[in-house]
């Protein structure tokens, strides 16, 4: 009977109850049955329960997709699937706790790579040995880099990787040779200069979404540990440093200083700043992807934009400090963990390794434009011009901590943004305000480092 190590940054109280759900659940060592072998799973009358994000930029391409793989999956196995989905961090959180303490829920959880760590800190999912990786066809199936944040070390692994989405930043080439712009920032203070020559009239220099889910919190790390502050310390959260100080008012002044945003920005996600872009209303669309190519390609842009690595020396800087590293972006994708509570783990194994395919990759990229994981999938892509930047960045991505704590922590950044939400409406975040919020999620984060690593 396997029991989780600790909990990590699932609420204290929920520990007991945790344990035991932990412990009843699964009815075994998180191993595999029938369809150890490799072979044919039977799945007749069964019901896989799935849990994936949303595609908030393609709502019905993703039913279309979830429909598809239902039907090749009845077709494989003789299972139906039920899929859920969750549309924010702090909905992925919610998810892994209450599932994790009850003991049931979905079979197979598609998370965020940085969640993994929460993920493998409760003990509650499947560790993957010999066994399992050759019921998904072989761990050299998969791109080796995209196994970087699978488990804290190789033989201590969760994740499966279903694609990579290493970020980037699109750019419209006849904006930038407009203005005499000759190639994209590589710093974010030239980053801001350029933002300030590309904005005029009802065009802004860049298109950035504040209110988003997801994407806040990755500037303020990415320009933070460009610095030299890696957030996590050891045993040190340094969410309250002056160097992530920096970059939040980095962040914040885009709107509130510098004006090279468009103010309806304060209440955008993603797509609608994606959606300017496309529009031609902003030259930069940072912390983007090629998730991004088939709502370019189908717009007024088409043939006017490319991708450049994100600036990778911070606010202030015109090199990496000691201590800084060159970030391009966050090791980031989604991975696949398979609930050690679950009755139905062949089945479980089995899906994942019908959609980390070949073919069933290559699709996902076309129909989403997110990076294969499988090898194959990927090297077939590898001469793809407009992707190779994204290519590059994945290269030069750096990963998050691998700690527990992880969840609570990005939770923390993000909830610093969403706190100035009012005040950048108004057009101003004064540095007390932004003092007392990085004081106040210090305090929290700090917490849950503590406990996770009890």
């Amino acid at each position: 009977m396997s029991k989780p190590r600790r909990l990590g940054t699932v609420a204290a109280a929920a520990i007991s109850v945790l344990m035991l759900a932990a412990c009843g659940g699964s009815g075994g060592t998180g191993g595999t049955t029938s369809g150890a072998s490799g072979g044919k799973v039977d799945g007749t009358g069964k019901t896989l329960n799935v849990l994936m994000s949303v595609t908030a930029q393609y709502p019905q391409e993703q039913q279309a997709w979830f429909k598809e793989m239902s039907a090749k999956f009845k077709a494989e196995t003789g299972a139906d699937i039920q899929w859920e989905t969750f549309a924010s961090a702090n909905d992925e959180m919610t998810r892994i706790q209450t599932s994790v303490v009850s003991g049931q829920g979905p079979d197979v959880y598609g998370l965020g790579t940085t969640f993994t760590p929460t993920a493998y800190s409760t003990g509650a999912f499947v560790k993957l040995g010999d066994n399992e990786w050759n019921q998904l066809g072989g761990k050299d199936k998969f791109v080796p880099a995209a196994l970087g944040i699978s488990g804290p070390d190789e033989g201590n692994q969760i994740g499966i990787p279903f694609v990579s989405r290493p970020f980037v930043m699109a750019y419209n080439t006849e904006l930038l040779a407009a203005a005499g712009i000759e190639k994209p920032a590589t710093t974010w203070d030239e980053f801001t200069e350029h933002a300030k020559k590309l904005t005029k009239g009802d065009q802004y220099g860049v298109a950035v979404a504040y209110k988003d889910n997801f994407d806040p919190w990755k500037y303020i790390w990415g320009m933070s540990i460009q610095a030299g502050n890696p957030i996590i310390d050891g045993s040190k959260v340094r969410l309250d440093d002056p160097v992530t100080k920096k970059a939040y008012e980095t962040y914040f002044g885009w709107v509130t200083k510098d004006k090279v945003v468009d103010p309806s920005s304060v209440g955008w996600a993603n797509p609608q700043a994606l959606a300017a872009f496309a529009a031609g209303k902003a030259a930069y669309f940072p912390m983007t992807s090629p998730l991004s190519i088939p709502a370019l390609d189908a717009s007024a842009v088409k043939g006017k934009y490319k991708y450049a690595l994100m600036p990778t020396v911070p606010p202030g800087e015109t090199s990496n400090p000691s201590g800084g590293k060159p970030a391009t972006s966050i090791l980031s994708g989604d991975n696949l963990v398979v609930a050690d509570y679950s009755k139905q783990k062949d089945l479980a194994f089995a899906f994942i390794k019908m959609i980390t395919s070949k073919d069933v990759q290559l699709n996902y990229f076309k129909v989403f434009g997110q990076l294969p994981a499988n090898q194959e999938a990927a090297k077939e892509l590898a001469t793809n011009e407009v992707i190779a930047p994204a290519l590059e960045s994945g290269a030069k991505s750096v990963a998050t901590p691998f700690s527990g704590a992880w969840g609570d922590v990005q939770l923390s950044l993000t909830n610093v943004v969403v706190q100035s939400i009012p005040d950048l409406s108004s057009g101003a975040v004064s540095e007390s305000n932004l003092s007392q919020r990085l004081k106040d999620e210090q305090t929290k984060s700090q917490t849950a480092l503590d406990r996770a690593k009890k």
